[in-house]
């Protein structure tokens, strides 16, 4: 598992991504109750997510015009997402749907753009921060995984921009969505999660310094996508 967890925060962290969507998969696998997988998916995101940002930020790709129209309606509905209790069944296939999106993700490829960025509108990215935030609240994810594609295909932001945003956007969401889980008692640690964080910061390391190299690794990035099929289908037919 620990294996598992730091190749996923490897992959993830190469495009900007904080894994969580991957942590919740592999914790699905090996059956790791829906209670516990909410917070520790939360914690894992916010160590990865915050290294991956500085690789990339320190790669002089951060651009805060194109953080701050989503992270400013983001937040405050990540909170409130974190205050909501669902129930197993729904969890699980709101989950398999995040999932299937973060496959979608890791499979295509968004090519270079040698264009001009458009102009991300005001209305767009509040409306679009605060659905997204709300969601990552919810079921434990930063948001990324929603946020990334949707920057790439409107043309707001080149491939390593969105990354450097979408990298700190899930570093506030996690912090905001597991504050709403203390507030609300909903917060729930395994023992033994000071692990789990070692590999997925290892692996986040190493993700966010080759990603803002350009570093790509196509196969494992099918394997990686196989994998979440797996944890997908079995959290919706289970």
């Amino acid at each position: 598992m620990l294996l598992l967890l730091s190749i996923v925060a490897f992959l993830y962290s190469s495009v900007g991504h904080g894994g969580a969507s991957g942590y919740l998969a592999v914790m699905a696998i090996v059956g790791v109750a829906p209670s516990l997988m909410k917070s520790s998916a939360l914690i894992m995101n916010l160590a990865v997510s915050l290294f991956s940002f500085l690789g990339f930020y320190r790669a002089g790709h951060f651009k805060f015009k194109l953080f701050w129209p989503f992270a400013i309606a983001s937040i405050p509905f990540a909170y409130l997402g974190g205050t909501m209790t669902l129930s197993d069944a729904i969890y699980k296939k709101i989950l398999a749907v995040c999932i299937l999106i973060s496959i979608a993700r890791l499979l295509y490829q968004f090519k270079q753009e040698e264009t001009e960025n458009k102009e991300v509108p005001l209305w767009a990215g509040l409306t679009s921060g605060g659905i997204i935030g709300l969601l990552s609240g919810m079921i434990g994810i930063g948001g990324g995984i929603v946020l990334s594609p949707l920057m790439l295909l409107m043309k707001w932001a080149k491939l390593k921009e969105t990354a450097a945003v979408s990298a700190l956007f899930i570093f506030v969401n996690s912090l905001s969505g597991l504050y709403g889980q203390i507030t609300k008692g909903n917060m729930h640690i395994p023992e033994n999660l000071q692990w789990a964080i070692c590999a997925t910061i290892l692996g986040g390391l190493l993700g966010s310094y080759f990603g803002s190299q350009k570093f790509n690794l196509p196969t494992l990035r099918y394997l990686l996508a196989l994998g979440l099929i797996i944890a997908s289908a079995k959290l919706i037919f289970t």
